[in-house]
């Protein structure tokens, strides 16, 4: 799902490919200093100011190790890596529920336990070492603040002529985001019936689909749609510069707002080229310094437990998620699962 341009995630993994094909495996691609990170977009600044921007600088700074950067889906980044699987080119996937457990489950991640990662919480971290939580987000929505006077409330709400083309989500199995749409409809409606029943009805609103839920903020923000799906993180850090975004959270009628966690989450890839590297790298993003710029710079939330913040940021995120119902997803059934519940959606929706 890139939320970022997605011409530029093609243009760096053009650019890295070359490169990253002569080093191959061998002891003098490990010698280099270099690592190489896939990603799911939303940590990366528009114009280089997002964490991302901040401590790859940095640690490139105080390592000498650069950090080559390729962007994409979160599904993406996990198809591209297992398609590489015999001839690995990452060093680090950094990607969202479920295709970080999709990545692991393929055997595309190598155990390792970064510096720090005994403070993040067992539920943000894979139980065998293969996968921990960097920084920890909640899926949302958002709207146009300046051409709907208050926030929509209610799944309902979506369903009215108001929203006739001025809607649209990012697709499910393709999308982190998306795949969260389809998640948190499944829990708020009580099952995959009910949830798919409302958005095949949703569909007569909907613009289509979309593989990049990042470019559905600008867009919001313009009037050229009302209301899309996002996360918190990547929106909050968006609305800097986007003065009509609003971030609001769809509630069942007569039931309270809801969301779930949905964290970028990293791994150490198998076979990796770089993998030394790459356990320096997981290990500065947990850093204790790393961590405390989560708010202030990415407007997320530190994965780490000692770690609190205090700045403006992220005091308005804590104001943000007040009386919102954090509920946890079944991963394990999501993982299972997750390719007979996106066809499911498609045929309810003919996408």
């Amino acid at each position: 799902m890139p939320r970022n341009t997605l011409r530029l995630a093609i243009a760096l993994s053009l650019l890295a490919a070359p490169a990253l094909s002569a080093c191959g495996t061998g002891s003098a691609a490990s010698d280099e200093k270099v690592v190489t990170v896939y990603s799911a977009d939303g940590l990366k600044g528009e114009d280089g100011d997002g964490w991302y921007d901040r401590i790859f600088e940095d640690f490139e700074k105080q390592t000498g190790i650069k950090v080559e950067y390729v962007e994409g889906g979160s599904g993406e980044m996990v198809q591209r890596a297992a398609r590489e699987k015999r001839n690995p080119q990452a060093d680090v996937i950094v990607t969202l529920p479920p295709f970080i457990q999709q990545a692991d489950g393929k055997g595309l991640l190598q155990k390792y336990a970064p510096k720090g990662s005994d403070q993040v919480s067992g539920a943000d971290k894979g139980a065998d070492a293969t996968w921990t939580s960097v920084v920890n987000n909640y899926f949302g929505f958002v709207y146009n603040k300046k051409e709907l006077k208050q926030a929509p409330t209610t799944w309902d709400e979506l369903l009215k002529g108001t929203y006739k083309n001025k809607l649209q989500y990012s697709t499910p199995g393709v999308a982190g985001d998306g795949t969260a749409v389809l998640i948190k409809a499944m829990h708020d409606f009580g099952g995959q019936k009910p949830a798919l029943d409302y958005l095949g009805r949703l569909q007569s609103n909907n613009v289509g689909p979309s593989a990049s839920t990042g470019k559905l903020a600008p867009k919001v923000d313009k009037g050229e749609l009302l209301v899309a799906n996002g996360d918190v993180q990547m929106n909050f850090a968006q609305s800097k510069t986007m003065p009509n975004l609003g971030i609001w959270f769809p509630a069942k009628d007569g039931g309270r707002p809801t969301t779930f966690a949905l964290p970028y989450a990293a791994g150490l890839v198998t076979d990796a080229p770089h993998t030394e590297n790459g356990q320096k790298l997981l290990d500065f993003m947990l850093s204790q310094d790393a961590q405390r710029q989560i708010s202030e710079i990415g407007g997320g939330f530190s994965a780490r437990g000692d770690v609190k913040a205090t700045d403006g940021n992220a005091i308005a995120l804590a104001g943000l998620m007040d009386g919102v119902e954090v509920f946890e997803p079944d991963w394990d059934d999501i993982d299972k699962n997750l390719t007979t519940y996106v066809d499911a959606w498609k045929s309810a929706t003919g996408s």
